[in-house]
């Protein structure tokens, strides 16, 4: 496919750079801004037609499964990722909201601050991170809304990751997860160069097979989690996890799930193509200072 690397460039930087565990947490700074919701921004990729706001809300909830790609430091991604769960939720009852941001071992403690919600007791946003030991990695400044509006939410919050722990593991032991969709030669080749250019070749063989094996593994976590969660379910992650042909939903065709729909969170000028999502949402570039 062409363009691979300018698409996945601005994705996969700062959550791939996590898998590996030496990257330092990115800028947390949040502005006040707006989200401009009548921006004629999203595009059918299959079509390429431009549709509102609206008529991606009818899209998306008739959708069992849906997977929304973020650039985990864009503040406008986050603004709309809340604003799609409201508004999916006046449409229909959300049935789970599964994120890439909360691992399994915090799964307990997010079960009950959830708990606490369902029940009626106020939570502040500060003391819920607390409680859910939310990792510093993700800036809860800008996962902080989403976050408490799916807390607020009828359905469960599940985590989408592994545990540090089962990092360590693979990097140590890599093992990959088997089915033919996700092991396709394209497949492994294409997540291996994206590997080698986020680290400029400064890397080994060894190395980057380490990696590949934490990807694929964290991608299959997503895709089982998906499969077994209340419908319907919304899994946000990073947008290289979320694309169609390297990420999560060739996992979930390993595992005879439904196949989701795929929403990119973008920018504008970013190039996504329909074999990577069904619907492409774009915002404007951050202006430089």
């Amino acid at each position: 496919m062409s363009n691979r690397g300018n698409f996945f460039k601005p994705l996969v930087l700062s959550s791939f750079l996590l898998i590996a565990g030496c990257h330092s947490p990115p800028s947390a700074t949040v502005s006040t801004r707006p989200l401009a919701v009548d921006c004629g921004c999203i595009q059918d990729a299959a079509t390429g037609k431009v549709i509102t706001q609206a008529d991606l809300i009818v899209k998306l909830a008739s959708a069992p499964v849906v997977i929304v790609g973020e650039e985990h430091t864009n503040e406008r991604h986050h603004q709309i990722e809340q604003w799609l769960l409201q508004n999916l939720n006046k449409t229909r009852q959300q049935g789970s909201v599964l994120m890439e941001m909360i691992s399994s071992d915090q799964q307990a403690a997010v079960d009950r601050v959830k708990a606490q919600s369902l029940a009626g007791t106020k939570i502040s946003a500060t003391r819920a991170a607390e409680a859910m030991r939310w990792k510093s990695g993700w800036p809860w400044d800008l996962y902080r809304d989403v976050v408490m509006t799916a807390l607020e939410g009828p359905g469960p919050l599940l985590a989408a990751n592994i545990s540090r722990e089962q990092v360590s593991a693979l990097y140590k032991n890599p093992v990959f997860p088997a089915g033919a969709a996700s092991s396709q030669p394209q497949v492994r080749e294409a997540l291996s160069a994206i590997i080698y250019l986020m680290h400029d070749g400064q890397i080994d063989g060894e190395q980057v097979t380490a990696m590949l094996a934490i990807q694929q593994q964290r991608d299959r976590f997503m895709a089982e989690q998906l499969k077994r969660a209340p419908r319907p379910a919304l899994l946000i992650a990073g947008g290289y996890h979320a694309a169609k042909d390297i990420g999560v939903p060739l996992h979930l065709a390993d595992l005879n799930a439904e196949p989701p729909v795929v929403v990119m969170l973008s920018t504008v000028g970013t190039k996504v193509s329909a074999k990577q999502a069904d619907y492409i949402w774009s915002v404007p570039a951050e202006k430089q200072p």
